[in-house]
């Protein structure tokens, strides 16, 4: 009888004892429910769509419901997902599938008739030409959202806690404000150029702008350069960007609007780099920097690559990708490389689209895909052929592989320049190369002990930090969520006139006051002069 007394107390103590791990479990579970957020997305098609899907994935797994707004020419964005509700405006994004790779082509065919006065300026015209169309298109799709107006009550029963956006075009700030809802960028670039340029200060005597292909160390002519490149662009955003929206601003969101304030009042800015890729410069206290935050561990990879592999022996693997944009290069072009590859030891993985080159040998595997992020964390991988997009370096410099870039377009040069300032990687100008140049890069940056070390230092210091990058962007956007904005964290100068964001008011009041001082100064004297002169005069 005592022991089953002694047995009922010890179970009832037992049970006692494990409440308050049970209140703990339930109590850090309930925020998870309370704490669920309603996310709207407009995002940007293509490679961007890679990195926002990332994030759009990550706040579904904290139990988000994430609302996408898209168009029926999307080829990046489906219509159907698990983890997000379309909304499928009818009309076109002016970033269709057809008109990027149509786009692409042509700069590469203007790029390859070399290095002049003219190409740079064909190449600039036809950029102008496009962005044109583009935003003009855009427009048109903000112009078809804005006019259902059953689409728009819809936006607003919703009640959404934030608009996540990619600033490359103003669709999502538009959105946002016209909503009154907090804003969060994910972002490496906007309308107008690299992202810090619209909202962090920019000196150009060491922040290089974008396509200049130069570093932070400036000559005198270079930082000339930089000025008039900076002149040029806000010139070009002026003329071909600001009026494809000044008239649709006024009749949505009123007159008093300014384009670039849409974009200057977002809470934060998500930064798709950080300073162990980027060159150091001023920042904000709204930017957040998640750089290589879609890089992850590798992934088995599937049988047949993980047999191609194996078989490379003691020689490893070259990996080759242009990117998203690019499937395949001009016959030749794609013959030389494929020569250069044929005479290597190494086994060659290839992502190309186009006609199998004559020269391929058997060393070299070409596929439509490939799993990049999983080959490049293999350890038998041991260079990457790139073009330089921001996601494949990221990628590289996250598993410590040494690159071999084949800038081809926009930002590609100047991603490149950054890595090859820190000695981890080598570019070749691909409008100028052949199979021997190519051949001999591969062979430098394979046998080049410097290429690698300094790959893995930057990959070192690229995973010392206190949270993941992706952690770190999830922890904003809901802290955005929490306290509905984040304007503590925005400065006032996006709200200043830009004499008064440049003091250019106050410099010429000073430069007045010292005027006027002298102008009272040089008449005090010649007062003084003319008395004695009288003076002497009378004496005489």
């Amino acid at each position: 009888m005592h022991l089953i007394k002694y047995d009922l107390f010890s179970f009832q103590l037992r049970i006692k004892m494990r409440w308050p791990w049970v209140w703990m479990t339930l109590c850090s579970l309930c925020p998870a429910v309370v704490d669920c957020g309603k996310v709207l997305v407009y995002p940007m098609d293509g490679s961007p769509w890679v990195n926002m899907k990332v994030i759009i994935e990550e706040l579904h797994s904290k139990g988000h419901q994430i609302s996408v707004v898209r168009s029926p020419d999307n080829w990046y964005i489906k219509e159907t997902s698990p983890f997000y509700t379309a909304i499928t405006v009818d009309a076109q994004s002016g970033f269709d599938e057809e008109f990027i790779t149509d786009f692409v082509a042509e700069l590469l065919k203007i790029q390859r008739e070399g290095k002049s006065l003219w190409m740079r300026l064909k190449l600039e015209m036809e950029l102008i030409e496009k962005a044109h169309q583009m935003h003009n298109k855009t427009c048109k799709l903000l112009e078809a959202i804005f006019e259902n107006k059953a689409l728009i009550q819809s936006l607003q029963d919703a009640q959404y806690d934030l608009v996540l956006a990619d600033p490359f075009t103003p669709g999502g700030p538009i959105l946002a404000h016209y909503l009154g809802l907090p804003l969060v960028f994910n972002v490496r670039w906007t309308s107008e150029g690299e992202g810090h340029f619209s909202i962090a200060p920019s000196p150009l005597s060491y922040i290089p702008m974008t396509g200049t292909e130069l570093s932070d160390k400036m000559s005198f002519f270079e930082r000339l350069l930089n000025v008039i490149v900076y002149g040029i662009n806000e010139y070009q955003i002026a003329q071909y960007v600001v009026p494809n929206y000044a008239g649709f601003i006024a009749k949505y969101l009123g007159p008093d609007i300014d384009y670039f304030s849409l974009f200057q009042a977002a809470d934060l800015w998500l930064m798709r780099v950080d300073f162990v890729f980027e060159f150091p410069r001023p920042t904000m206290p709204n930017v957040i920097y998640m750089g290589g935050f879609q890089c992850k561990p590798a992934k088995p990879l599937p049988q047949h690559l993980e047999e191609f592999v194996q078989s490379s022996g003691e020689h490893g693997v070259i990996v080759m990708s242009l990117g998203t944009f690019i499937g395949e290069l001009p016959l030749d072009l794609a013959d030389e490389i494929a020569a250069a590859f044929a005479k290597l030891p190494q086994k060659v993985i290839w992502r190309y689209k186009g006609d199998r080159p004559a020269s391929l040998g058997n060393n070299t595997l070409l596929v439509d895909w490939m799993p990049q992020n999983d080959l490049l964390g293999h350890p038998k991988i041991k260079v990457f052929v790139a073009h330089g997009g921001t996601n494949g370096v990221q990628e590289a410099i996250y598993h410590g592989v040494p690159i071999l870039g084949l800038p081809l377009i926009f930002d590609q040069h100047d991603n490149l320049l950054r890595i090859g300032a820190r000695g981890a990687g080598k570019i070749i100008d691909i409008f100028t190369m052949n199979g021997d140049i190519f051949f001999k890069g591969i062979q430098e940056v394979l046998n080049e002990p410097s290429y690698k070390m300094n790959m893995q230092r930057l990959s070192r210091l690229h995973r010392d930090t206190p949270m993941k990058p992706l952690d770190t962007a999830i922890f904003w956007i809901e802290f955005v969520m929490r306290h509905k904005g984040a304007a503590h964290l925005r400065t006032e100068s996006y709200r200043m006139p830009w004499y008064s964001y440049h003091s250019v008011d106050v410099m010429l009041v000073l430069v007045g006051v010292v005027l006027i001082i002298l102008a009272t100064f040089a008449a005090l004297i010649r007062c003084l002069c003319s008395v004695c002169l009288r003076k002497k005069s009378k004496r005489d």
